[in-house]
């Protein structure tokens, strides 16, 4: 058996879950709330809302308060619920934080102020800021990619100290920084990037915020409970059979938003449009997904029983 490391209250196996919008672009409240309660049902132990794949950019803050409350509603206690709060500025960030404890939520996730580019000190600075204006738990949210900057491991060594910033979502890419900050603080690191979910739970991650959670809930699981009961080979099988759909849902060239909004309604389930300025996904990127989605759930059916 392998000494696995232990998942924090805020779960192990979460969810970025998207936004559902209707035909004309409105939230879809009641899709979210079917959505959410098919994602928990299925395996999720948490729900992150509006971050990247919920299109945070282009949903209001009214929204954002309204899809906390909804889908505190229909999953009550049995998932937590982690907001995505960060944005460039850090007295709108403060407002979103506060409004999300008051929605209900559970924690805060928190990206690096984006196209500003600040320095460390203003970085640190601003996480503190935002952990100081709640009662919530925080996630720091490490995507470069994206906002422009990496939150060093020397920044995320001295956050480790305030008593309210519990995690990191990594999407850095950079397994020796995570390495290096987990084995100095208890901070709890999630993989950010599906294809990572595995080898970050090896090295004593947490567990997984999946983009790839949306289509696939329970597959993404089944690797985290094989490795968890000491079966690494059928973990790595399990990571294995998960590629081909992780790799049509997240190196596309297109958001994850986008592919797992194009491959929901095939599977029954609420997703709606994407918001400008992103677009739908193209016939062929559709068709993609769901060949990758068949033969994930073609080899689920012929694995043998008690696998």
């Amino acid at each position: 058996m392998t000494s696995t490391p232990p998942s924090p209250s805020l779960g192990r196996t979460l969810c970025a879950m998207i936004t559902p919008f209707t035909a004309s672009g409105a939230l879809d409240l009641d899709g979210a709330q079917r959505l959410a309660g098919h994602l928990v049902a299925e395996g999720c132990d948490g729900l992150v809302l509006s971050g990247t794949t919920g299109e945070s950019p282009t949903t209001t803050d009214t929204e954002k308060r309204s899809l906390i409350a909804a889908v505190r509603e229909a999953v009550g206690t049995r998932a937590t619920l982690i907001a995505g709060v960060g944005t460039p500025d850090t007295a709108h960030t403060l407002t979103l934080a506060r409004e999300a404890e008051r929605a209900g939520a559970d924690a805060v996730l928190l990206v690096a102020p984006y196209y500003s580019r600040p320095p460390q000190d203003a970085i640190e600075a601003y996480f503190r800021e935002t952990a100081d204006a709640t009662d919530l738990p925080v996630v720091l949210y490490d995507i470069p990619a994206r906002t422009g900057v990496r939150v060093e491991p020397d920044t995320l060594l001295r956050l480790a100290g305030h008593p309210r910033i519990v995690a990191v979502k990594d999407c850095s890419g950079d397994f020796l920084a995570a390495q290096k900050v987990m084995a100095r603080t208890d901070l709890a690191y999630y993989a950010g990037c599906d294809e990572h979910n595995l080898a970050l739970r090896a090295v004593g991650g947490a567990g997984c915020v999946s983009t790839v959670a949306n289509v696939a809930p329970s597959a993404v699981r089944r690797v985290l409970d094989a490795f968890d009961k000491g079966d690494t080979a059928e973990a790595t099988r399990l990571q294995h059979r998960l590629t081909p759909l992780i790799e049509a849902v997240m190196a596309s060239g297109l958001p994850g938003t986008v592919t797992a909004k194009a491959l929901l309604p095939a599977l029954g389930l609420p997703a709606g449009p994407v918001r400008p300025p992103l677009r739908p996904a193209d016939p062929s990127t559709t068709a993609a997904l769901r060949e990758a989605y068949a033969h994930l759930t073609a080899d689920v059916s012929s694995t043998p029983a008690g696998r």
